[in-house]
Protein backbone atom coordinates (compact mmCIF):
# COMPACT_ATOMS: atom_id res chain seq x y z
CA UNK A 1 0.00 0.00 0.00
CA UNK A 2 1.05 3.41 -0.70
CA UNK A 3 2.08 5.89 1.61
CA UNK A 4 0.12 9.01 2.39
CA UNK A 5 1.52 11.85 0.83
CA UNK A 6 1.51 15.42 3.08
CA UNK A 7 -1.53 17.41 3.44
CA UNK A 8 -1.06 20.09 1.25
CA UNK A 9 -3.35 22.31 2.59
CA UNK A 10 -2.67 25.45 5.27
CA UNK A 11 -3.10 24.15 9.01
CA UNK A 12 -5.18 26.51 10.65
CA UNK A 13 -5.43 25.57 14.52
CA UNK A 14 -8.50 27.29 15.82
CA UNK A 15 -8.69 27.58 20.01
CA UNK A 16 -12.20 28.03 21.17
CA UNK A 17 -13.49 26.42 24.70
CA UNK A 18 -17.19 26.52 23.39
CA UNK A 19 -17.40 23.14 21.58
CA UNK A 20 -20.35 23.82 19.24
CA UNK A 21 -18.12 27.58 17.66
CA UNK A 22 -14.96 25.35 17.55
CA UNK A 23 -16.79 22.10 15.53
CA UNK A 24 -18.34 25.06 13.10
CA UNK A 25 -15.04 27.19 12.22
CA UNK A 26 -13.39 23.95 12.12
CA UNK A 27 -16.42 22.69 9.80
CA UNK A 28 -16.26 26.19 7.69
CA UNK A 29 -12.38 26.05 7.38
CA UNK A 30 -12.15 23.12 6.15
CA UNK A 31 -15.41 23.31 3.31
CA UNK A 32 -13.04 26.65 2.60
CA UNK A 33 -9.91 24.58 1.83
CA UNK A 34 -8.41 24.62 5.10
CA UNK A 35 -6.62 21.58 7.55
CA UNK A 36 -7.94 22.27 10.37
CA UNK A 37 -7.33 21.11 14.00
CA UNK A 38 -9.93 22.41 17.05
CA UNK A 39 -8.39 22.45 20.54
CA UNK A 40 -10.21 23.62 24.00
CA UNK A 41 -7.52 25.19 26.21
CA UNK A 42 -4.29 26.46 25.97
CA UNK A 43 -2.46 23.10 27.12
CA UNK A 44 -4.06 21.33 24.40
CA UNK A 45 -2.52 23.75 21.93
CA UNK A 46 1.06 23.51 23.32
CA UNK A 47 0.90 19.98 22.76
CA UNK A 48 -0.51 19.87 18.99
CA UNK A 49 1.78 22.44 18.34
CA UNK A 50 4.56 20.58 19.05
CA UNK A 51 3.41 17.30 17.04
CA UNK A 52 2.14 19.75 14.00
CA UNK A 53 2.53 23.65 13.77
CA UNK A 54 0.21 25.54 12.13
CA UNK A 55 0.29 27.86 9.71
CA UNK A 56 -2.51 30.39 11.46
CA UNK A 57 -4.02 30.25 14.83
CA UNK A 58 -7.11 31.37 15.95
CA UNK A 59 -7.47 32.35 19.39
CA UNK A 60 -10.30 33.34 21.33
CA UNK A 61 -9.63 35.41 24.08
CA UNK A 62 -11.13 33.95 27.06
CA UNK A 63 -10.16 30.56 27.60
CA UNK A 64 -10.84 28.41 30.71
CA UNK A 65 -7.75 27.64 32.86
CA UNK A 66 -6.41 30.82 34.02
CA UNK A 67 -4.81 31.19 30.42
CA UNK A 68 -6.27 33.66 28.22
CA UNK A 69 -5.59 34.50 24.15
CA UNK A 70 -2.99 37.44 25.00
CA UNK A 71 -0.82 34.23 26.68
CA UNK A 72 -1.20 32.07 24.05
CA UNK A 73 -0.79 34.57 21.45
CA UNK A 74 2.63 35.68 23.04
CA UNK A 75 3.78 32.21 23.19
CA UNK A 76 3.07 31.63 19.86
CA UNK A 77 4.83 34.43 18.83
CA UNK A 78 8.32 33.85 20.61
CA UNK A 79 7.69 29.78 18.37
CA UNK A 80 7.93 31.41 15.29
CA UNK A 81 7.72 35.08 13.87
CA UNK A 82 5.89 33.65 10.82
CA UNK A 83 2.88 31.96 11.89
CA UNK A 84 -0.36 33.92 11.35
CA UNK A 85 -2.15 34.76 14.38
CA UNK A 86 -6.08 36.06 14.90
CA UNK A 87 -8.00 37.03 17.94
CA UNK A 88 -11.31 36.19 17.80
CA UNK A 89 -13.29 37.42 20.70
CA UNK A 90 -16.59 38.24 21.99
CA UNK A 91 -15.27 41.51 22.67
CA UNK A 92 -14.80 44.96 20.20
CA UNK A 93 -13.33 46.67 22.92
CA UNK A 94 -10.52 49.10 21.56
CA UNK A 95 -7.40 48.27 24.49
CA UNK A 96 -8.46 44.39 24.02
CA UNK A 97 -7.62 44.95 20.27
CA UNK A 98 -4.45 47.27 20.65
CA UNK A 99 -3.34 45.03 23.72
CA UNK A 100 -3.61 41.73 21.03
CA UNK A 101 -1.68 43.27 18.42
CA UNK A 102 1.25 44.08 20.87
CA UNK A 103 1.33 40.87 21.98
CA UNK A 104 1.60 39.71 18.14
CA UNK A 105 -1.62 39.18 16.39
CA UNK A 106 -1.67 39.95 12.91
CA UNK A 107 -5.54 40.75 13.11
CA UNK A 108 -8.62 41.04 15.49
CA UNK A 109 -12.55 40.08 14.80
CA UNK A 110 -15.19 40.48 17.27
CA UNK A 111 -17.94 37.69 17.78
CA UNK A 112 -20.37 37.72 16.39
CA UNK A 113 -18.38 37.89 12.86
CA UNK A 114 -19.55 37.16 9.00
CA UNK A 115 -18.10 33.50 8.29
CA UNK A 116 -16.96 35.45 4.82
CA UNK A 117 -15.16 38.00 6.65
CA UNK A 118 -13.34 35.56 8.70
CA UNK A 119 -12.21 33.79 5.35
CA UNK A 120 -11.08 37.02 4.07
CA UNK A 121 -8.79 38.05 7.06
CA UNK A 122 -7.52 34.44 7.26
CA UNK A 123 -6.43 34.48 3.68
CA UNK A 124 -4.64 37.81 4.23
CA UNK A 125 -2.91 37.15 7.48
CA UNK A 126 -1.37 33.63 4.98
CA UNK A 127 -0.66 35.99 2.57
CA UNK A 128 1.54 38.04 4.58
CA UNK A 129 3.11 35.38 6.57
CA UNK A 130 3.98 34.20 3.29
CA UNK A 131 5.55 37.58 2.88
CA UNK A 132 7.31 37.12 5.62
CA UNK A 133 9.08 34.36 5.30
CA UNK A 134 10.36 35.42 1.69
CA UNK A 135 11.69 38.23 3.89
CA UNK A 136 13.52 36.52 6.33
CA UNK A 137 15.67 34.84 3.68
CA UNK A 138 17.20 37.50 2.39
CA UNK A 139 19.09 40.04 4.75
CA UNK A 140 18.60 42.74 1.83
CA UNK A 141 14.60 44.29 2.33
CA UNK A 142 13.42 46.48 0.12
CA UNK A 143 11.81 49.63 1.69
CA UNK A 144 10.03 52.42 -0.13
CA UNK A 145 12.93 54.09 -2.82
CA UNK A 146 15.83 52.61 -0.54
CA UNK A 147 17.00 48.94 0.34
CA UNK A 148 17.94 47.97 3.92
CA UNK A 149 21.11 45.96 4.55
CA UNK A 150 20.09 43.84 8.15
CA UNK A 151 23.45 42.69 7.71
CA UNK A 152 25.99 45.40 7.39
CA UNK A 153 22.51 47.64 8.88
CA UNK A 154 23.34 50.43 6.30
CA UNK A 155 20.33 51.61 4.40
CA UNK A 156 21.32 53.05 0.92
CA UNK A 157 18.90 54.28 -2.35
CA UNK A 158 18.07 51.75 -5.04
CA UNK A 159 20.89 53.59 -6.87
CA UNK A 160 23.43 53.08 -4.22
CA UNK A 161 23.88 56.05 -2.68
CA UNK A 162 24.19 55.76 1.45
CA UNK A 163 21.61 57.10 3.49
CA UNK A 164 22.98 58.20 7.23
CA UNK A 165 20.82 56.60 10.17
CA UNK A 166 20.96 57.15 13.45
CA UNK A 167 21.13 54.00 16.00
CA UNK A 168 17.66 54.17 16.52
CA UNK A 169 16.14 55.32 13.66
CA UNK A 170 18.17 51.89 12.72
CA UNK A 171 16.70 49.59 14.76
CA UNK A 172 13.02 51.21 14.22
CA UNK A 173 13.19 50.80 10.58
CA UNK A 174 14.77 46.93 11.53
CA UNK A 175 11.83 46.26 13.21
CA UNK A 176 9.05 47.65 10.86
CA UNK A 177 11.27 45.31 7.69
CA UNK A 178 10.93 42.16 9.88
CA UNK A 179 7.43 42.29 10.75
CA UNK A 180 5.88 42.98 7.39
CA UNK A 181 2.16 44.35 6.77
CA UNK A 182 1.56 43.59 10.42
CA UNK A 183 0.58 46.77 13.11
CA UNK A 184 2.98 47.19 15.66
CA UNK A 185 1.94 50.00 18.18
CA UNK A 186 3.68 52.83 19.16
CA UNK A 187 4.58 51.75 23.00
CA UNK A 188 5.46 48.22 21.63
CA UNK A 189 7.73 50.14 19.12
CA UNK A 190 9.08 52.59 21.66
CA UNK A 191 9.78 50.05 24.44
CA UNK A 192 11.22 47.74 21.79
CA UNK A 193 13.69 50.18 20.29
CA UNK A 194 14.52 51.71 23.73
CA UNK A 195 15.15 48.76 25.66
CA UNK A 196 13.56 50.34 28.67
CA UNK A 197 9.60 51.09 30.31
CA UNK A 198 8.09 53.82 28.72
CA UNK A 199 8.80 56.96 30.45
CA UNK A 200 9.88 59.34 27.62
CA UNK A 201 7.47 61.95 25.94
CA UNK A 202 4.85 59.77 23.81
CA UNK A 203 5.72 60.96 20.35
CA UNK A 204 8.48 59.91 20.28
CA UNK A 205 8.44 57.40 17.98
CA UNK A 206 6.22 59.40 15.67
CA UNK A 207 8.80 61.96 15.57
CA UNK A 208 11.45 59.11 14.66
CA UNK A 209 8.56 57.63 11.62
CA UNK A 210 8.65 61.38 10.29
CA UNK A 211 12.66 61.23 9.42
CA UNK A 212 12.14 57.87 8.30
CA UNK A 213 9.70 58.43 5.79
CA UNK A 214 11.87 61.50 5.08
CA UNK A 215 14.54 59.22 3.84
CA UNK A 216 12.46 56.06 2.00
CA UNK A 217 9.56 57.51 0.69
CA UNK A 218 9.38 59.00 -2.48
CA UNK A 219 6.45 61.70 -1.33
CA UNK A 220 6.64 61.94 2.54
CA UNK A 221 3.59 63.60 2.74
CA UNK A 222 1.94 60.47 1.37
CA UNK A 223 3.83 57.50 2.89
CA UNK A 224 3.03 54.28 0.86
CA UNK A 225 5.48 51.99 2.78
CA UNK A 226 5.51 52.83 6.68
CA UNK A 227 1.97 53.53 6.67
CA UNK A 228 0.27 55.14 9.83
CA UNK A 229 -2.46 52.01 11.29
CA UNK A 230 -5.24 54.52 13.20
CA UNK A 231 -5.76 52.90 16.61
CA UNK A 232 -2.73 50.58 16.34
CA UNK A 233 0.81 52.04 15.44
CA UNK A 234 2.46 51.64 11.92
CA UNK A 235 2.93 49.14 9.33
CA UNK A 236 6.11 48.52 7.23
CA UNK A 237 4.17 47.38 3.53
CA UNK A 238 6.32 45.67 1.39
CA UNK A 239 6.52 47.08 -2.55
CA UNK A 240 4.50 45.10 -4.87
CA UNK A 241 7.32 45.01 -7.57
Amino acid sequence: MAARGKDPRPHVLVVEDEAFQREALTEYLENNGYRVSGVESGAAMRKLVEKDPPALALLDLRLPGGEDGFALARWLRERSKRLGIIMVTASGDTVDRVVGLETGADDYIAKPFEPRELLARVKAVLRRAGGAQAADRSPRVRIGRCMLDLESRKLTTLAGEDVPLRAGEYELLKLLAENPNRALSRDWLLETVSHRELDVFDRAIDIRILRLRRKVEEDPARPTSIRTVRGAGYMFVPPDD
